[in-house]
């Protein structure tokens, strides 16, 4: 298991095999559409994507290309992706020695965004289509990048105000989790509904990849909670309260406590430090597991292994509610959230402002479960579509084909057979 804030992993020995230029004459050649999937930010945005280009592979008429700036998001791409399908993806590392030598210095792992856009413009200005799951990128439409159609890719189905980012309406495409986010991204005007698809939640089947289920990082059977603060000082707990949180939790005696703050906290030298003089001390607990960056805090490990779900803003609850269990969210800023759409997540447990609360919480959370659950199931599906008969991934990929008017592939892989699909990939 790799570190995100490792330089390289062995991984990226293999990757590097398929991140040669595509020659000329090659997908060209054969009259095929190319779809780049871009992921020019955090390492947590692949999962979202890379089973996406994974199927519109496997499955459509179509040269797909994965760039990134850096060799992390790379590695994880192409370790999400099915090995017999490895060979029908492109793997390009992108930007400039200008760009990574800016991140180096700042301490971040990826290259400041726009001069990798600034690096890539004319390259990308080549495909036909470019999958996006971040806004920021859209800039390339006004760096000349004008002949592809953008594709927005969601990085996440919570219910705060920049999931649903006036940018999104930039876009010619977009892909939706589920029912809530079409309600109010059409109440917002952010997307068409011919130019829009309810897809699932393309995540799920990634991080089932990745993740090793049989792993604990605790010797004993204690309920284990999981505290997953986000990295807006205005909008998260972490930095009022973090420390007292969970010194409270551990004086009870009756909990393991895996501390996972979102990515993007720890995603430059100074959020990092932050977060260490924040939790650092904690790691002296044989009942505490910090964590601050690895593949498990990406891959839906703590969600899916923990008991009791401890946050704040963070979409990740939704991925938690995969299964009820109790939730206890705190609200640092004595916001007014009732009513408030951006906390509609708050519903699904009880609420409290100080640390002092927290022991009290926990226990009625535990109890009132059966109460909860009935209001969390319900937020899941209404948040996520899922359909058993037929993957997300697939449904996301089957979306983007009809909006491009890609043909179907000739053969689908299903692992018995390692031989291209009517295609050459470097």
């Amino acid at each position: 298991m790799y570190d995100v804030h490792a330089a390289r992993s062995i991984a990226a020995r293999y990757a590097s095999l398929h991140r040669q230029p595509i020659p000329a004459g090659d997908v060209r050649t054969l009259g095929m559409p190319r779809v780049a999937f871009l992921f020019n930010a955090q390492a947590h945005q692949v999962l979202h994507g890379a089973t996406i280009a994974e199927a519109l592979a496997e499955r459509w008429q179509a040269g797909i290309d994965i760039l990134s700036p850096t060799e992390v998001n790379l590695d994880i791409a192409y370790d999400v992706i099915a090995p017999h399908l490895r060979q029908l993806i492109a793997f390009h590392l992108v930007g400039s020695r200008l760009a990574r030598y800016v991140a180096e210095r700042r301490g971040r792992i990826i290259p400041p965004k726009l001069l990798t856009l600034l690096a890539v413009r004319r390259r990308l200005n080549d495909y036909d289509a470019i999958a996006l799951p971040e806004r920021t990128s859209i800039l390339l439409r006004r760096l000349g990048v004008n002949r592809p159609r953008f594709i927005h890719i969601d990085h996440g189905a919570g219910d705060r105000a920049a999931g649903f980012d006036p940018r999104i309406a930039l876009f010619d495409f977009a892909l939706l989790a589920g029912e809530k986010q079409r309600i109010r991204m059409m109440a917002e005007g952010l997307i068409h509904p011919e130019r829009s698809a309810i897809v699932g939640y393309p995540k799920f089947e990634a991080a089932d990849r990745l993740r090793d289920r049989d792993w604990t990082p605790f010797a004993d059977d204690k309920p284990i909670i999981l505290y997953n603060p986000h990295f807006s000082k205005e909008l998260g707990s972490a930095f009022r309260h973090g420390t007292d949180l969970v010194t409270k939790i551990i004086r009870t005696g009756k909990y393991n406590v895996i501390i996972a703050p979102h990515i993007r906290m720890c995603a430059n030298r100074s959020g990092r430090a932050c977060a260490e003089a924040i939790f650092g001390h904690f790691r002296i607990f044989p009942n505490v597991h910090l964590d601050l960056g690895s593949q498990r805090s990406l891959d839906m490990t703590y969600t899916s292994l923990a008991d009791i779900y401890l946050g704040d803003v963070s979409s990740q609850v939704y991925e938690f509610l995969r299964h009820p269990r109790p939730c206890v969210f705190v609200n640092s800023h004595a916001k007014p959230w009732k009513y408030d759409a951006n906390y509609a997540h708050w519903h699904f447990g009880p609420v409290i402002e100080h640390p002092c609360e927290i022991a009290d919480a926990l226990l009625f959370a535990i109890d009132r479960q059966r109460y909860y659950a009935s209001i969390q199931a319900r937020a899941f599906v209404e948040t996520f579509n899922l359909d058993k008969c037929e993957p997300c991934s697939r449904r996301a990929a089957r979306a983007i084909a009809q909006f491009l008017d890609l043909l179907p592939a000739q053969t689908a892989h299903d692992g018995r057979d390692d031989t291209p699909a009517a295609r050459t990939v470097a």
